[in-house]
């Protein structure tokens, strides 16, 4: 997945003449901390909300204001993890994309990462989640995938968590079935630390729909 797939049109860009009051409405709209600015199609760079709060006159120009613009953005062909790096790092709301000439192309906002993420790791999928703790030495996608497979599931999405100093990992496997004690243990069968177990299933709690409101709400 590159940056320029995750752009959203929704948003659009400030101008240097959009006045304070504008700028703040139109983060307070789209919840959003950040905002670029944009004169036809060059970048000018980001500004924050606690910039704008600073100004004494909420009429005034955004490019008469001596604000601090943040010179920060990504390219349309850039992978999706440095745009989660930009996020992480800076603690941005919005990621600039711009095209190799550095034409503004659009943003990728928060939101949309937690989309992809939502998405990338099957949240809204039904199954179970087994989180196993390994040494570096055997961490071996295949061997837990067979595993998985050998009670006929498979294993949606996994993820590694690393510590530091240490020679551990912990594995977090999401099976696409709902039972899975079998899986669990088979994996104690072959010696892995079962470090916790999650059940998805329908007679759960009313997480999904929270979590479904919780996504409907971040949509924008």
């Amino acid at each position: 997945m590159l940056a320029g797939e995750l752009i959203s049109n929704v948003i659009p860009p400030l101008r240097t003449s959009d006045t304070v009051r504008k700028a703040l409405e139109r983060m307070n709209e789209f919840k959003l901390y950040h905002l670029p600015i944009v004169n036809e199609i060059q970048y000018l760079g980001l500004v924050s909300e606690e910039e704008l709060m600073e100004a004494r006159d909420m009429e005034i120009a955004i490019g008469a204001l001596p604000v601090k613009l943040l010179n920060t953005f990504t390219f349309e062909n850039a992978h999706i993890y440095e745009v989660i790096r930009l996020f992480s790092e800076l603690q941005l709301s919005v990621v600039p994309v711009l095209d190799q000439q550095k034409n503004y192309l659009g943003i990728v906002s928060i939101n949309n990462l937690l989309n992809f993420t939502a998405n990338l790791y099957s949240v809204s999928e039904p199954g179970g989640i087994i989180v196993l703790s390994i040494s570096n030495r055997n961490n071996s996608l295949a061997h837990m995938a067979q595993i998985v497979e050998a009670d006929n599931a498979q294993i949606l999405s996994s993820y590694i968590n690393v510590f530091p100093d240490s020679t551990r990992l912990e594995v977090t496997l999401k099976i696409n079935k709902t039972e899975i004690s079998a899986i669990v243990a088979a994996f104690e069968r072959y010696d892995y630390e079962v470090k916790a177990v999650f059940n998805n299933s329908s007679h759960d709690d009313d997480s999904m729909d929270r979590f479904d409101s919780f996504m409907n709400y971040l949509n924008v």
